[in-house]
């Protein structure tokens, strides 16, 4: 008999469960030792599991759709050496579709239905169509890597765009994977925890004095100096004065963190969004915050994301004001965490200051923040103590150079 190796699905994932996306080798196809064979996708991230060992696919055990469990076995390898032809048996016994249950009415099951949604996500981002790509996974599936390496070679060619008079088409579109997962989160969370949210206003003044000063010297040492790095480091000094906004509720007693690991949504279109973590923030400088906020959002949109990436949050920012809103509330507690923070959109307002003495009304970049706290741990006051930290080291940076 052949020697074998099962391919296993990571014992750790960071999400609700994992989907497998797309086998990037055919029954019978040749590998070489971490090379990457099967692309896994759960409700956060995206990760491509490699071979464990040079030989050849043997069998498929999980197709793709399928859940993966931690620890399951995708397949297996053949690792003899003996050359395995396309026709090589399977010994597990799957449904060849990869996907159960009937499609909706009047829903088309032909190409587009065998691209993931990051392979979607991708072509629509490039402009790209799927004829546009040549395809190398299973059955000729079109994988991320096929459409980044199409992309490197000065291929993308822009599609037409359409009038904006253009008909919206309808149908019905079933839900992946991601979807389903943050819905589900959503929901739990709004049903748990008693959301409550009170909203201040910060003057955006010093920080944008200071970025105006700093960002090309951050800049060349490869720090992208952004607002929301400043963001960061003032919710993460804001924790000293209201350490219990970092904590987790449990039935017994209330778990207040040490560090504070600060996850930051980076919108991914129609998918969804993804929170990547900046771990022990209230440790980091302004030129560290920004620089690993720099590399997380980069790589949260190419979709290189690792687990280890978005795990460990205690706190999360919603900075939705990139998008336009001023105040959205609530702002859903991503749990098991106890408070998000939300900021809006920075904008010039005319406010009423103190200016030698007499009040006058003068033009300031002003945006709404907002903390939605769970009530079981924390109450109004030191809800509105940090919300007034957090103002304050905004409003009064440099809180370092």
């Amino acid at each position: 008999m052949a020697d074998t190796a099962n391919i296993l699905m990571p014992m750790e994932q960071e999400g609700s469960k994992s989907v497998v996306r797309a086998w990037l080798k055919k029954v019978g196809d040749a590998v070489k030792r971490d090379e990457p064979i099967v692309e896994l996708e759960t409700d956060k991230v995206a990760v491509e599991v490699p071979s464990p060992a040079d030989g050849v696919l043997g069998a498929i055990s999980l197709n793709e759709g399928d859940e993966a469990a931690p620890g399951a076995v995708l397949g297996v390898l053949n690792t003899s050496g003996a050359s395995a032809g396309r026709t090589a048996s399977r010994n597990v016994d799957v449904a060849p579709t990869g996907r159960s249950g009937a499609m909706p009415a009047g829903y088309d099951a032909g190409a587009e239905m065998r691209l993931s949604p990051l392979v979607k996500r991708l072509l629509s981002e490039h402009r790209l169509s799927p004829a546009d790509v040549a395809g190398t996974g299973r059955d000729g599936r079109i994988t991320h890597k096929d459409v980044e390496d199409h992309v490197a070679r000065g291929k993308a060619k822009p599609a037409a765009m359409k009038p904006a008079s253009a008909p919206v088409k309808g149908g019905r579109i079933p839900h992946d994977a991601m979807r389903k997962s943050i819905a589900e989160h959503m929901s739990r969370s709004v049903a748990i925890a008693p959301h409550v949210t009170a909203v201040f206003e910060a003057d955006f003044s010093a920080i944008a004095a200071h970025r105006a000063k700093h960002k090309d010297a951050y800049a060349k040492a490869g720090a992208p100096l952004t607002y929301s790095a400043y963001i960061v480091r003032a919710a993460a000094e804001a924790m000293k004065v209201s350490p219990n906004v970092n904590a987790r509720w449990h039935d017994d007693f209330l778990e207040v963190f040490e560090d504070a690991n600060i996850g930051m949504g980076v919108a991914l279109g129609d998918r969804g969004l993804i929170v990547p973590v900046i771990k022990r923030a209230q440790a980091l400088t302004l030129k560290e915050t920004a620089a690993q906020l720099g590399d997380l959002t980069e790589r949260a949109r190419k979709n290189q994301l690792k687990p280890a990436d978005v795990q460990g949050g205690t706190f999360t920012i919603s900075n939705h004001g990139v998008s336009g809103s001023l105040v959205a509330t609530p702002i859903i507690i991503n749990q098991p965490q106890s408070a998000i923070l939300g900021v809006g959109k920075l904008e010039k307002r005319v406010v009423v200051r103190d200016v030698g003495g007499a009040d006058a009304m003068v033009i300031k970049p002003m945006a709404y923040v907002s903390l939605t706290i769970d009530h079981r741990v924390l109450d109004g006051h030191q809800t509105n103590a940090w919300l007034t930290r957090f103002v304050e080291v905004l409003e009064t940076w440099p809180l370092e150079d």
